[in-house]
């Protein structure tokens, strides 16, 4: 398959991250009964002073929610971007996608080690296939030396 194509499959699944993440934040809701809804009101009512403002952990979990499903937009931008480099020359795009597979493939080791979510278990994983492809089709068009 082509490195290109391969981008393009990895920028749709990061898009679909980003919805599921956006979505499901922004709609989430305590329902696991009362002690669930005790930390959330204590996230929300507890303040304190956090780079010269008021905050509460509310805040800060809110935020790095929504700031979780942007980078999935970034990165499903990203790799839009980079399929139209790689229809030209694959290999332009290895650097770049090689990071992204190392910080995909952290994500994933991260989840599995301390969280154990299966869904977002799946998107990384499909990700990081898709990115290794895209690696071994860049290793497939590098120009052979002459000798």
């Amino acid at each position: 398959m082509r490195a290109g194509t391969l981008l393009r499959g990895a920028a749709g699944v990061a898009f679909v991250q980003f919805v599921g993440h956006a979505t499901l934040f922004v709609r989430a809701r305590p329902t696991h009964g009362a002690s669930e809804e005790a930390v959330v009101a204590a996230m929300r009512v507890n303040a304190f002073r956090f780079a010269s403002a008021p905050r509460t952990y509310w805040d800060m979990y809110f935020g790095y929610g929504l700031e979780a499903a942007f980078v999935c937009l970034v990165e499903a931008v990203l790799f839009l971007q980079l399929a139209r480099i790689a229809d030209r020359d694959a290999a332009l795009v290895r650097p770049i996608v090689a990071l992204f597979l190392v910080a995909n493939l952290a994500h994933l080791a991260m989840l599995a080690v301390y969280f154990a979510f299966p869904v977002p278990m799946a998107f990384d994983t499909l990700i990081a296939v898709g990115l290794l492809g895209v690696l071994v089709a860049g290793l497939t068009s590098l120009p052979v030396p002459a000798s």
